[in-house]
């Protein structure tokens, strides 16, 4: 290597799984050298969250139809389909052409983060404030309320 390659995308979110981290980090990686492979590894990345929501991470268009059963909010439903169909085309034939497009490519790392920040990290605080906030007994109470 000649010189160092430098990426100014975001870094990946503090509560990205660590088992999608490297995905993330190769993505920003090759994103000067190659724009296509960055938005093909950060569907990856996607696909790969959509298995630590729980779901099967299988069949991502499944994945998702999945999630907006569950109340997934539209704003984060849009943004997988963004990341999922940009990612597609990154990497058939004539769908897309995204050499040269880093700046498409870029914009998709504010996807990953912004889903991992609305349903990782926001539940996450959430419920640590609950759980430090409500006495278990009030807790239990509404837990009792909520159970059908």
């Amino acid at each position: 290597m000649v010189f160092p390659l430098a990426s100014d995308s975001p870094p990946p979110a503090t509560d990205l799984p660590t088992n999608i981290t490297a995905d993330y980090n190769e993505a920003r990686d090759i994103l000067p050298l190659s724009s296509c492979g960055s938005a093909a590894l950060l569907r990856l990345c996607i696909q790969k969250l959509c298995g630590e929501l729980g779901e099967d991470g299988k069949n991502f268009n499944a994945d998702i139809k999945s999630l907006v059963a569950k109340g997934l909010p539209v704003q984060i439903q849009q943004s997988l389909d963004i990341v999922r169909v940009v990612g597609n085309n990154a990497v058939h034939p004539g769908q897309m052409d995204l050499r040269g497009s880093v700046e498409t490519a870029r914009k998709l790392f504010g996807l990953v983060n912004l889903i991992v920040e609305v349903m990782i990290t926001q539940p996450k605080h959430v419920q640590q404030m609950y759980n430090s906030m409500v006495p278990q007994s009030q807790r239990d109470a509404i837990a009792n309320r909520d159970t059908p």
